[in-house]
This record gives structure tokens, C-alpha cells and sequence, in this order.
């Protein structure tokens, strides 16, 4: 079963931004965490397939 969520780490490197990018802009840009645990133990992980069409989403449109 391909996995479903990806830590912010790991969307990261995906991206190719910094960890401190994916803490402070990802959801002001449209990407939206989700929440596992409570307290000092909660994680931060991103739905694999809501980070593919936000993806498909920032593509520019060509210069004519």
C-alpha cells in the first residue's frame, strides 16, 4: 500500500525547500497539514496526493 501521508521532512525534500519553509509558508501557500497526536508528541504530515495537484497547481502559464 503506497503511503498516504509524507512528513514535513520529507515534503522538504520533495520540494527541494527547507524544513523551516514547510513550517512556515506550506499552509499560507495552500498546502494543509494534518495533525497526528497531541502535545510535544503530535506530527505534522502532508496528504501525498493533496501535494501532487498543489504541485500541478504552480505551474506557470508558457510565454507566447
Amino acid at each position: 500500500m503506497p503511503a498516504q501521508f509524507m512528513t514535513a521532512k520529507e515534503l522538504a525534500e520533495h520540494l527541494n525547500m527547507s524544513l523551516v519553509w514547510v513550517y512556515r509558508e506550506a499552509s499560507r501557500s495552500g498546502l494543509t497539514p494534518y495533525k497526528f497526536g497531541t502535545g510535544r508528541n503530535a506530527k505534522i504530515q502532508f496528504n501525498v496526493s493533496e501535494v501532487q495537484t498543489w504541485i500541478g497547481q504552480q505551474k506557470l502559464p508558457s510565454a507566447a
